[in-house]
């Protein structure tokens, strides 16, 4: 059975920097298309970045562009999603997710393997 495993999040000041951790465990993590998940207080869950096996393509959204890198290292089966200059809008739960096929959707049930979420604070 697969599963998703996200650590990393935490309490944080604006401007500051974190780094989410993914892993997986049951398989390697060679799915096609893995990425970032975020939902704020009262919100919908919204797509932040995605990256694609190979080759490795990433997509990232506007609100974070420049400001969030996605990553992925195939021989430790983790992917990453480094956060910096972090703004109080970024509070959410950030879930990781994974789907069977090639391509970035913002849909959530276009993906076939989420984590639990980990919580990112960030105080003004």
């Amino acid at each position: 059975q697969v599963q998703l495993v996200e650590s990393g999040g935490g309490l944080v000041q604006a401007g500051g920097s974190l780094r989410l951790s993914c892993a997986a465990s049951g398989r390697t993590f060679s799915f096609p298309t893995a990425g970032w998940f975020r939902r704020g207080p009262g919100g919908e869950r919204e797509l932040v970045a995605t990256i694609s096996w190979i080759p490795s393509i990433t997509y990232v959204a506007d609100s974070v562009k420049g400001r969030f890198t996605i990553s992925r290292d195939n021989a430790k089966n983790t992917m990453y999603l480094q956060m910096n200059s972090l703004k109080p809008e970024d509070t959410a739960i950030y879930y990781c997710a994974a789907r069977s096929v090639f391509g970035t959707s913002a849909r959530t049930y276009d993906y076939d393997y989420w984590g639990l979420g980990t919580q990112v604070t960030v105080s003004s």
